[in-house]
């Protein structure tokens, strides 16, 4: 059994067709399927149910999947660890929560220091940014800090201060009790922290609104649809503006951390080595919030 033959194994599982793997792999069809041919005859057993729509697994080929994947992921690290040199270098995909506003600083920083990264930004919420980087979908992201997976490390990157905020017509916090809430969707380290407050002050928001970007919430807000909860220092600038009102929650909602978060059983190249290091660096500098 050669590792050629699991890649092709797992890109027929994740098409579902020969064809598809063919395309993937730019080989031939009869490429494709001599060689899952070749692994089924090793190991004795069906590996696809063959059907009219394509190719799906079989209860052994879903068992072979689970150990193919491992492997193939043990040699990617065993190359990224015999390999390594001291300039970084290769692919390196990060994952960012969107009020991230120290982010900037830091990738720009590296990517000018570290022209070989080939550097790729992903955006989310916290619970499904800790999914892909357990998941080795990504290198690492940055999120809020909550009770990580134990195979999760974190590194602190900054404390943010929580705020709830209107806009500027609206003076009294008792006021937006019963304001529409705008939000990222759930998994959103903020919302859990404005959500505990509304349960603990036995609030139900007229209606919860979820929306894609800071942006368009900040934009909402200012024109009077509903409140959030973000960071201070992204938001200070609108208040002095006079587009905005900040109102100041307990410490226990509004006190929260940003992580850099990785996989602890990882090989640490020198690639992720100098991230970590220019995080270090540069996240007490500081930065521009967002204006419009």
């Amino acid at each position: 059994m050669e590792f050629k033959d699991l890649e092709i194994f797992q890109m027929v599982a994740e098409k579902g067709t020969i064809t598809g793997a063919a395309k993937a792999f730019n080989y031939v069809q009869s490429n494709i399927t001599s060689r899952i041919q070749k692994l089924e005859t090793e190991l004795n057993t069906p590996l696809f149910n063959r059907h009219h729509r394509g190719m799906s697994l079989t209860p052994e080929g879903k068992r072979l999947l689970t150990y193919s994947k491992k492997i193939l992921l043990l040699t990617d690290e065993m190359n990224k660890a015999v390999r390594c040199k001291n300039e970084p270098s290769g692919k390196l995909d990060i994952g960012t929560i969107e009020t991230a506003i120290h982010l900037p600083k830091i990738l720009s920083a590296f990517v000018k220091k570290y022209k070989n990264v080939d550097l790729s930004l992903f955006a989310g919420v916290t619970e499904t940014l800790e999914e892909d980087v357990l998941n080795h979908k990504l290198d690492g992201a940055f999120v809020t800090e909550s009770d990580f997976h134990p195979d999760l490390v974190a590194h602190e990157v900054f404390q943010e201060e929580l705020v709830l905020i209107s806009d500027r017509r609206t003076a009294a916090l008792d006021e937006l009790k019963e304001e529409p809430f705008l939000c990222f969707s759930k998994g959103c380290g903020y919302r859990a922290r404005l959500e505990a407050w509304y349960h603990d002050q036995n609030i139900t928001p007229r209606k919860v609104m979820e929306f894609g970007t800071l942006e368009t919430i900040l934009r909402s807000v200012a024109e009077g649809l509903g409140v959030t909860f973000v960071p201070k220092s992204t938001v200070a600038h609108l208040e002095q503006n006079g587009l905005i009102r900040l109102h100041s929650l307990p410490e226990q909602y509004s006190q929260i951390k940003t992580v850099f978060i990785r996989r602890a059983d990882t090989y640490l190249t020198s690639t992720i080595e100098k991230f970590i290091e220019t995080i270090d660096a540069n996240k007490h500098l500081s930065v521009e919030p967002l204006r419009f």
